[in-house]
C-alpha cells in the first residue's frame, strides 16, 4: 500500500510539469507577442469618417486664389461662375481706363493748344482730341472750343466714375466668392432632400370656461 501511494503521490506532481510542455500553443513566448500596424488591418474594420470641408480653410484658401474655395468644398460648377464674373469686372475696369485715359489726354491737349501763346491749327485731325471724335464731326458741330473742351472734361470724369464702379464690383464679386466658399462649407451636410410634406387634421376642443366644444385645423408643415 505504501508503494502505490509513493507511486500516486510522484504521478500527482508530474502532471503541472507535463501540462507545461504539452502543447506549444499554450505555452508563453516573449517572442510572440507583437503590435499591429493599422494597414494590416481589413478596410471594413476600419470606421469610416465622412469627409466635412473646413470653412477657415475654404475662406483662406480662396483669399489666395479665386475659385480655390470652391473647389475645396467640390463646388466645381461654382468655379466658372467666380472666374467669369471676375473676368468680366476685369474687361470693364481696362475698357473705362482706356476711355478714361483718352478722354483725358485729349482734354490736356486741346487746353494746351487752346492757350498756347502761338497759333495751334486745332483742326490738325492728328490732333488727340480730333482722332477720337465720331465720322462726320468736327470742332465747330460741338459749338467751339469752348463747349468740345467742356465735353471733353464730361466724358473724363465719366469714364473715371466708371471705371471706380468696375473696382468696386470687383471687389463686391471677390467677397461674395469668399462668404460663399464659407457658407457653403458650413451647409456642407445639411439636408437639402425634397422630403417635404404637409399634414392637415380636423381636431375637436372643448372649452370648459364656455362649455362648448370648438372645431380646429391643424397644420404641420414638415421639412
Amino acid at each position: 500500500m505504501r508503494a502505490v501511494r509513493h507511486i500516486l503521490l510522484l504521478l500527482v506532481l508530474s502532471l503541472p510539469l507535463a501540462a507545461w510542455g504539452q502543447d506549444d500553443n499554450f505555452a508563453f513566448k516573449p517572442d510572440s507577442v507583437r503590435l499591429i500596424d493599422a494597414s494590416e488591418l481589413e478596410a471594413d474594420t476600419l470606421p469610416m469618417v465622412a469627409w466635412r470641408p473646413d470653412p477657415l480653410r475654404a475662406v483662406w484658401l480662396g483669399a489666395i486664389c479665386p475659385g480655390l474655395g470652391q473647389m475645396y468644398n467640390r463646388s466645381w460648377w461654382k468655379v466658372p461662375i467666380v472666374y467669369g464674373a471676375l473676368m468680366g469686372c476685369g474687361y470693364a475696369i481696362m475698357t473705362n481706363q482706356g476711355s478714361y485715359s483718352e478722354y483725358k489726354t485729349a482734354y490736356i491737349d486741346l487746353y494746351n493748344d487752346m492757350n498756347s501763346e502761338v497759333e495751334v491749327d486745332l483742326d490738325d485731325p492728328l490732333k488727340s482730341y480730333n482722332a477720337i471724335m465720331p465720322d462726320g464731326y468736327n470742332m465747330s458741330r460741338y459749338g467751339g472750343a469752348s463747349s468740345y473742351l467742356s465735353k471733353l472734361e464730361k466724358q473724363e470724369n465719366s469714364y473715371r466714375r466708371y471705371r471706380d464702379l468696375s473696382i468696386v464690383v470687383t471687389v463686391v464679386v471677390y467677397a461674395l466668392s469668399l462668404v460663399d466658399a464659407y457658407v457653403d462649407a458650413q451647409l456642407f451636410d445639411f439636408d437639402i432632400s425634397p422630403d417635404l410634406s404637409m399634414q392637415v387634421e380636423p381636431t375637436l376642443h372643448y372649452d370648459p370656461m364656455i362649455h362648448r366644444t370648438n372645431g380646429e385645423v391643424h397644420l404641420a408643415i414638415k421639412f
